[in-house]
């Protein structure tokens, strides 16, 4: 009985594991800012399902975001980590390397909003490389997706 119990908790978290989910983002509204040549503004929703956590990554964008519903634990690089419920607020610079960004809960998903100040075209998340430079200027990054 030990083993096929075993067996079942084994089977039951691999299966979780695959089948986990990734942050689902809605894009809200996008709007060129024209007394700022080359820039938008974006906005967008983020819903964290239980357990779901990000990549080490930055927005080259200035992104303020404002919790919605659950929880969500997020960290800068150099920063401390911080959880944030709703009504709670972060921001991010265009120079920051975000080193954690996830769900609080395993059991609840997460919602939250953000709005991006960002140039105009560019992709909203690139992937960073954790021990780079914060100071690393945004337009050097040539490996955007």
């Amino acid at each position: 009985m030990k083993i096929s119990r075993s067996m079942s908790v084994l089977a039951f978290l691999i299966t979780r594991t695959l089948i986990a989910q990734d942050a689902k983002v809605t894009p809200l509204m996008s709007k060129d800012l024209a007394e700022f040549p080359g820039k938008e503004g974006l906005m967008i929703t983020v819903v964290y399902p239980p357990g779901a956590s990000d990549p080490i990554h930055r927005h080259n964008a200035y992104a303020f975001l404002y919790v919605l519903e659950g929880s969500v634990v997020m960290q800068l690089k150099d920063g401390k980590e911080i959880t944030l419920t709703p009504g709670q607020t972060f921001y991010e610079g265009p120079n920051d390397i975000h080193t954690v960004g996830r769900n609080a809960s395993s059991t609840k998903p997460a919602k939250f909003i953000v709005f991006l100040v960002k140039d105009k075209g560019a992709p909203v998340v690139v992937p960073a490389n954790p021990t780079a430079a914060a100071s690393a200027s945004p337009k050097s990054n040539s490996g955007r997706k």
